[in-house]
């Protein structure tokens, strides 16, 4: 990974989590890394690509390696699939606000070019996170159980977004609730 990129990330999460994700420009994240905004724009086309970035790093965080991977190993689908979605849920907390508003913002009426690509982010996040769990069904049952598990996910996200609890324990109730409903083999 680009360490120069993983730093201008991190420096507009820090300004977003002090300003507001609405009000980052990188102009500021370039001034703040002393680096020309040119620099920036090489690694990052816009702040959408930016918010993409995080997206794509609490992906990662969400398919490391369990804790436990000969327990992962048999344990039920139902907690498989769990562990691996709160990994997810775990990487952003500490982001939780500015995710929220990352995903505000790519929804905005005048932002249609950003609606779609979240559709299939969405879509390929639950692929992964089924390959991750280890759910190897085919057919009828694949596709309702990546239906299912979009519903939990965005269950858990509506929660996540405005959960104070410490450590998200609502949050991680609400996945468990959600992911449980779904029919999972």
């Amino acid at each position: 990974m680009d360490a120069l990129r993983d730093a201008i990330l991190d420096e507009a999460l820090a300004q977003a989590e002090r300003e507001g994700w609405e009000n980052v420009r990188l102009r500021s994240v370039a001034g703040a890394l002393g680096i020309p905004l040119a620099e920036v724009f090489a690694r990052f086309r816009d702040a959408d690509s930016v918010a993409d970035a995080l997206f794509a790093r609490l992906l990662r965080a969400m398919l490391a390696p369990p804790d436990d991977p000969a327990a992962f190993a048999v344990a039920p689908p139902h907690e498989r699939a769990i562990e691996v979605l709160w990994r997810w849920f775990r990487a952003a907390l500490p982001h939780r606000r500015t995710v929220a508003a990352m995903l505000a913002v790519k929804a905005w009426p005048s932002h249609p070019h950003t609606w779609v690509p979240m559709v299939f982010n969405l879509s390929r996040l639950i692929h992964w996170a089924r390959d991750a769990a280890r759910l190897d069904r085919g057919g009828i049952a694949r596709m309702v159980e990546e239906v299912g598990l979009t519903a939990a996910f965005l269950a858990t996200l509506a929660r996540f977004v405005t959960d104070t609890s410490e450590g998200a324990a609502r949050t991680r109730r609400v996945l468990e609730a959600a992911v449980r409903r779904v029919p999972l083999g």
